[in-house]
């Protein structure tokens, strides 16, 4: 690949993050709106914002790996398509059920594409900056957040709640097209990596529990804070005071610093030391959830503080898959990544479903950010195990020469 068409497919894998962060954020956004217009409660929509994570939970554990032996391109141009084509289908909904079935449908065909697109943008990388250029390509979650919570008014005020889907769906479609044009059919991973079986089995075993143990931990509790802040932020702060627009306007800001700590945390990955740069990152983020919630409300106060906290979440998304690119070999990358993202479906399920208990307990503003410091304290706690995990990849190799 010359190197001007391996920057396309980097920008173009980087459009799919995107794309999965503005259809992540469409469903929140969507439920304020969705009892006027169709008489459904906020709250009985905790299930429907599981449905997703449950999907990408299957389509990476299932589908995804496949990329290692198959070739990349196939799973991110079929994941794609059928991403936008069930998020435009999502428009037709008009029920709690219809909605669980087209974002559980929507889920299953993101997860086939993400832990391929994870793992071709670390074969594209040059090995000194590869944390780094995948957190670039994956800080396109934070972007397509960011993006959806911005400008939600100015959509929906042009198509109502259906364009905050047909925007994403659009995307997906036309993406889809220009992927199978630029990536090339087959990968080294795929071309080296023969045998038969299930390849995500051996992550499961000796050596590779540890590391894999690690990192599935790490990236499920931030799942779940993740998910807990994107599913209701944007319910919670109006609660606190903040119009419907300016709750929306406030938690797709604080998205944007996501892309800057995520950068910054990949490239401590790449240049410093990863479990040091997760741990402060893990901190700061504690450190602000507890902030606001012991402080009144306050619009720009809050705004930056929950970027640090909420923009941290999104980077740990990001930085985490750039750590799994040094802790296992190319071979098993779309499979770490996958079962990974499979495990930390366990936590994500979890976080709408807390937030949603803490809702209807009418804890409030305060309960909530309260709850949001506790998966941060334990990812920065799980992050100290980093160094030991990746000693094993070094002894597996130092073996194999």
């Amino acid at each position: 690949m010359t190197p001007k068409r391996r920057i396309t497919a980097l920008v173009l894998l980087a459009g799919v993050f995107v794309m999965e962060g503005y259809d992540l954020n469409a469903m929140a956004l969507a439920v304020p709106r969705l009892e006027g217009a169709l008489g459904l409660a906020p709250t009985s929509f905790g299930f429907v914002f599981t449905a997703l994570l449950v999907g990408i939970g299957v389509g990476g554990a299932v589908l995804a790996p496949f990329g290692d032996r198959y070739g990349r391109r196939a799973l991110i141009v079929a994941g794609c398509s059928a991403t936008g084509l069930f998020t435009l289908a999502t428009t037709s909904a008009s029920t709690v059920t219809a909605f669980f079935i087209w974002r559980a449908l929507t889920g299953i065909a993101l997860g086939m594409a993400l832990p391929n697109v994870s793992a071709l943008s670390a074969e594209l990388a040059p090995d000194r900056l590869r944390a780094t250029i995948m957190a670039a390509v994956s800080a396109g979650i934070p972007l397509g957040l960011a993006i959806a919570g911005i400008f939600a008014p100015e959509v929906i005020a042009l198509g109502g709640w259906q364009a905050l889907f047909v925007v994403p769906g659009a995307f997906a479609l036309g993406l889809a097209l220009l992927l199978w044009l630029t990536l090339d059919p087959g990968l080294p991973a795929a071309r080296n990596n023969p045998g038969s079986g299930l390849p995500q089995l051996a992550l499961f075993r000796a050596p590779w529990l540890l590391p894999f143990s690690v990192f599935a931990a790490m990236l499920a509790i931030n799942a779940l804070n993740l998910y807990l802040l994107n599913s209701w932020l944007p319910t919670v702060l109006p609660q606190a005071g903040f119009s419907l627009d300016l709750g929306a306007r406030i938690a797709g800001i604080v998205q944007f610093a996501g892309l800057g700590i995520g950068i910054l945390a990949s490239f401590g990955i790449d240049r410093w030391r990863p479990s040091a740069t997760l741990a402060l990152m893990f901190g700061a983020m504690a450190a602000s959830f507890l902030a606001v919630s012991l402080s009144a409300p306050d619009a720009t106060r809050w705004t930056l503080l929950l970027s640090v906290g909420v923009g941290g979440a999104s980077a740990g998304g990001m930085a985490l898959p750039a750590l799994c690119a040094y802790l296992f070999p190319a071979r098993q990358l779309s499979s770490a990544i996958g079962m990974g993202v499979m495990v930390a479906r366990l936590g994500a399920f979890a976080g709408p479903l807390v937030g949603q208990w803490i809702l209807d307990a009418e804890g409030g503003p305060q309960a909530y950010f309260l709850a949001a410091a506790v998966p941060a304290i334990l990812c920065a706690l799980i992050a100290l195990a980093v160094p030991a995990a990746l000693a094993v990849r070094r002894r597996e190799e130092a073996t194999a020469s």
